[in-house]
C-alpha cells in the first residue's frame, strides 16, 4: 500500500466516522427540513411510480424517503452506517417497504452499468472529496437515456444560515475568522453553477438544466438554529471546537436576537438558501 493509498484510507475513515458521529442528530434536527426541496428536486426529475432509483450519500433518507412516497423503488447508500441505520428506522417507522439502505462509498459504487432508471444525491455528492469521480460513478450505473440529479448549494454569499451562525461565532469570538474562501470548503465546491454544469458534462451526462431554487428555513430559536446548524454537517462541530461552555450559550443568546429581529413580530424566522437543481441525461 503506497503513502498517498494510506492516507486516502484514513481520510475516508475520519470522514465517516465524523458523519457517524452526528446521524442521531441529523436524523432528529435535519431531516424533516430536507422534504419540500427533496419532492421539488424529484419532480423535476421525473421520478415516478415504478422508477428504480439510486440514492447515493443519503444521509437519513431525506431524498430517499420523498422518492418512495411517489412510488420509487429505492437504494439508499452512505459511507455511514449510523446514517443508513437512521435511515432504516424511519422507513420501518413510517411502514415505506421498497426502500434497501446499504453502506457504500460513492466513489465505487457496487452496481452493475446500467441499473438504475435514476440517480441522485441531495447535499450529499455536493461534498464529497473526489466529486468528479462520484459523478461518474452515478452515471455509469445509471440506464442509457435515464437520468442523474445532484442537488447542491449556490453562493455561500447568499446562504442566510451560514452567514447568521458565523456573526454568532463571531460576536463571541472576535478571532473567529469565518469559513476559509480560498479554496472554500467542499461545501460548495459545485457553488458556481458553470462548475456544477462542467462536472456533470464531463462526466459523461447530455442535456444538463440547472435550476436555482430559494430554500426556506424555519427557526424559532437560538437553540432549535443551534442544533440544526452543528448536526447537519461535522464542519460545524469543526469551526466551533475551540469554544468554551459559556461561549457557546453566548452564540445561541445572540441567534435568538438574530432570529427576533428577522421574525419581526412574531411566528419563525426565515432565511433563505439557494440551493442548485441540476439533471443531466446518459
Amino acid at each position: 500500500m503506497t503513502e498517498s493509498t494510506t492516507t486516502t484510507a484514513i481520510t475516508h475513515d475520519q470522514i465517516r466516522t465524523a458523519w457517524d458521529a452526528i446521524a442521531a442528530g441529523y436524523d432528529a434536527f435535519v431531516t424533516d427540513t430536507e422534504v419540500w426541496l427533496a419532492t421539488e428536486a424529484l419532480r423535476r426529475a421525473g421520478v415516478a411510480k415504478g422508477h428504480h432509483f439510486l440514492d447515493v450519500a443519503a444521509g437519513a433518507g431525506g431524498l430517499s424517503l420523498p422518492a418512495v412516497r411517489l412510488g420509487a423503488i429505492v437504494v439508499a447508500t452512505d459511507w455511514s452506517p449510523a446514517m443508513i441505520e437512521r435511515l432504516t428506522m424511519r422507513a420501518r417507522k413510517e411502514g415505506l417497504e421498497n426502500v434497501v439502505g446499504r453502506v457504500m462509498d460513492c466513489h465505487t459504487l457496487d452496481f452493475a452499468d446500467n441499473s438504475f432508471d435514476i440517480t441522485g444525491s441531495q447535499f450529499g455528492v455536493m461534498l464529497v472529496p473526489d466529486q468528479p469521480a462520484a459523478l461518474r460513478e452515478m452515471r455509469r450505473v445509471t440506464k442509457n437515456g435515464g437520468r442523474v440529479l445532484v442537488i447542491a448549494y449556490g453562493s455561500p454569499a447568499e446562504i442566510e444560515f451560514l452567514h447568521f451562525f458565523i456573526a454568532a461565532l463571531q460576536a463571541v469570538d472576535p478571532n473567529f475568522a469565518g469559513v476559509p474562501a480560498d479554496p472554500p470548503p467542499l461545501e460548495f465546491q459545485v457553488s458556481d453553477p458553470a462548475v456544477l454544469r462542467e462536472r456533470l458534462t464531463a462526466a459523461g451526462l447530455k442535456s444538463v438544466t440547472i435550476d436555482t431554487v430559494v430554500e426556506k428555513l424555519e427557526f424559532r430559536s437560538g437553540q432549535e438554529m443551534w442544533d440544526w446548524i452543528l448536526n447537519s454537517n461535522p464542519l460545524a462541530g469543526m469551526l466551533t471546537r475551540g469554544l468554551t461552555h459559556d461561549q457557546r450559550a453566548d452564540a445561541r443568546h445572540v441567534l435568538d436576537g438574530m432570529l427576533r429581529e428577522r421574525a419581526a413580530g412574531g411566528g419563525p424566522a426565515v432565511l433563505t438558501n439557494p440551493v442548485h437543481i441540476a439533471v443531466g441525461t446518459k
